[in-house]
């Protein structure tokens, strides 16, 4: 019961972030935010899929494919704001 409500938390806070980095990459058209919106985006969504795994702690390695996602979006977006031009 308890884990459902922190997920739900942690799931509304991961959104929030997601909608405040995608709002400064509308402003700015900055990548770099754009890497860090989708990022928390596409981690949100992961823990929403929590809700329908029978084991979120077992060791599946979809969701773990997911976070290593969210993570090479994060260190593709800094590579490509940090590139000589």
């Amino acid at each position: 019961m308890i884990e459902g409500f922190l997920l739900g938390v942690i799931v509304t806070a991961t959104l929030a972030v997601a909608a405040f980095f995608l709002r400064f990459w509308h402003r700015t058209r900055d990548p770099l935010f754009l890497g860090f919106g989708l990022a928390f985006l596409v981690e949100g969504c992961n823990r929403i899929a929590f809700l329908f795994v029978a084991d979120p702690d077992g060791g599946n390695p979809v969701i773990y494919s997911v976070r290593l996602l969210s993570y090479l979006l994060i260190l593709g977006a800094i590579a490509y704001k940090n590139r000589a031009r």
